[in-house]
């Protein structure tokens, strides 16, 4: 598939239905565009199945509820909404995306309870999300921006708003040659990537930055199982920036980044290890199983 991504032969699931891609459009003064009132769901096809597809639908769910909207379809019509995208784009391994948001209606200002909530899914050809980095070790630079007290926003939803932060941090660490930035938190704790969680290896134990504030991901969730089910001893806890300089390894996981190894963050060296390419190694037999 080539193009912009408004530019492309294919179908998307669009309030119900399927539309032409190229039909598929909102107008200018949806509520979302203007206001952020929009959730979504990353997920990945492999082998021709959604891999966690329900866990993705409840999630897209909740999110919305965090953001006081509710998603006029239940978990059962979204996942058959998915998979009929899913055989309509005629992919095996695919990306696909959920969206929901508040549309135009009524209310043109902050307040929109009047607007209708829309949903529209795609899926569309991607491929690795870091490029070479998957097998050679991202280089990561470290954001000036923080990752808010959940005081301040939802920081448990997956929320377009909340991305706004990570699209600048993700710009400036491209602009120095990286591939991604490392985020810390309001209390300056390290947190996570712009779209990733982080996992640091320390004498054959893991430390993975405890999710208080920001998206506990489904990759997240699905790698800590895997290193438990072997053995592995893993500490979910708070991660001070000086104790960057004793890790051994590190990695990200997401649905888009999969498990990808990082060799740099900032002045900070990692290899690229047993244990980190042994991980990478199982999530893609787990997902294809």
């Amino acid at each position: 598939m080539t193009g912009g991504y408004d530019d492309r032969d294919g179908h998307i699931w669009m309030d119900g239905k399927m539309v032409e891609w190229r039909d598929a459009n909102v107008h200018i003064l949806t509520h979302a565009l203007h206001y952020a009132s929009s959730v979504f769901e990353g997920e990945r096809a492999y082998n021709g199945k959604i891999f966690k597809s329900r866990e993705h639908s409840e999630r897209l769910k909740r999110s919305a509820e965090m953001i006081d909207f509710e998603i006029p379809y239940t978990i059962d019509e979204i996942e058959a909404a998915k998979a009929e995208v899913l055989a309509a784009s005629g992919l095996q391994d695919a990306y696909v995306r959920a969206v929901a948001w508040r549309g135009a209606g009524p209310d043109m200002g902050v307040a929109s309870a009047r607007n209708p909530v829309r949903l529209a899914i795609a899926a569309w050809e991607w491929g690795a999300y870091y490029g070479d980095a998957k097998m050679q070790g991202a280089k990561l630079d470290i954001s000036k921006w923080k990752r808010p007290s959940p005081e301040t926003i939802p920081s448990h939803a997956k929320a377009a708003g909340l991305y706004m932060i990570c699209t600048m941090s993700k710009h400036a660490a491209e602009a120095k040659g990286c591939s991604d930035a490392m985020m810390y938190d309001y209390r300056g704790y390290v947190a996570e990537a712009t779209g990733a969680n982080m996992f640091f290896v320390k004498d054959g134990e893991v430390h993975t930055p405890l999710a208080d504030c920001f998206l506990n991901g489904i990759t997240r969730q699905t790698v800590i199982g895997m290193l438990k089910d072997k053995g592995i001893t893993v500490h979910e806890r708070h991660i001070m920036p000086e104790e960057l300089e004793g890790f051994e390894q590190c990695w990200l996981t997401g649905t888009a980044a999969e498990v990808t190894p990082v060799g740099q963050i900032g002045d900070w060296h990692f290899e690229v290890g047993a244990l980190t390419r042994e991980i990478a190694t199982d999530y893609e037999k787990l997902v294809r199983s």
